[in-house]
């Protein structure tokens, strides 16, 4: 069998479609996933956990899914925030054509799903919410987050979900040293789900304690 991974541009795994129920508090939808999609088989962990406990997102401008998979951040985000422009974006073809067919059947017109080039290059973020994709490695990792949170707004923030096994406060340790806030909005089963501030000013009233706020701060594991 072929290789393939998820963070493929263009995955070599045959297409084999599913759909996929997600039901949060306030919304529920349906998603067609595919082979090579990251969480083909139903709404990982880690992204329900973001989409049921991180913040409410900004009311309108510019947002995004990063590493968007099936669409189902852009989705959340979409009906959420109707009057925003919501970008999704991923290296993998077959998961922002995904995307683009889901907003499109969830009646979403406010998503915009491209490819990372093709994102225009005046669009500046109020929020970016992502389950990073961890196993590309760290260098690879670290360069793709600069990028992007580099497009947030002076006032923007980003909230990321991340599993401590694979490094959740090592990551957290390291956005602190790039000059970033970082906060711990919750930390559980397994997973950190963090708030990355680009105005030092800001830090989010919604944390699970104030000791993991300064360990990610000064680069030390919280408990």
């Amino acid at each position: 069998m072929t290789d393939s991974h998820y963070f493929d541009a263009k995955p070599a795994v045959s297409s084999h479609r599913r759909s996929i129920e997600v039901a949060l508090p306030d919304i529920s939808f349906t998603l067609i996933t595919d082979s090579g999609v990251f969480s083909r088989e139903h709404l990982d962990a880690g992204t329900k956990l973001l989409l049921v406990e991180a913040p409410d997102p900004p009311v309108s401008g510019h947002l995004l899914d990063l590493g968007c998979g099936a669409g189902a951040i852009a989705i959340a985000l979409a009906r959420r925030s109707p009057a925003s422009t919501v970008w999704a974006v991923d290296v993998n073809e077959r998961a922002v054509a995904l995307t683009d067919e889901n907003s499109i059947t969830n009646g979403c017109v406010n998503v915009r799903a491209v490819l990372p080039d093709d994102l225009p290059e005046d669009v500046r973020f109020g929020a970016i919410w992502s389950n990073p994709p961890i196993r590309i490695g760290k260098a690879a990792l670290h360069a793709m987050l600069l990028r992007w949170l580099d497009l947030l707004t002076d006032d923007g923030y980003a909230v990321l979900v991340v599993q401590r096994h694979l490094g959740a406060d090592s990551l957290a340790a390291w956005l602190g040293g790039q000059g970033f806030v970082v906060s711990r909005l919750r930390a559980r089963a397994g997973y950190r789900l963090l708030r990355v501030d680009r105005n030092r000013a800001e830090r989010s009233p919604n944390r699970d304690d104030s000791a993991g706020v300064d360990a990610c701060n000064r680069g030390t594991p919280a408990p």
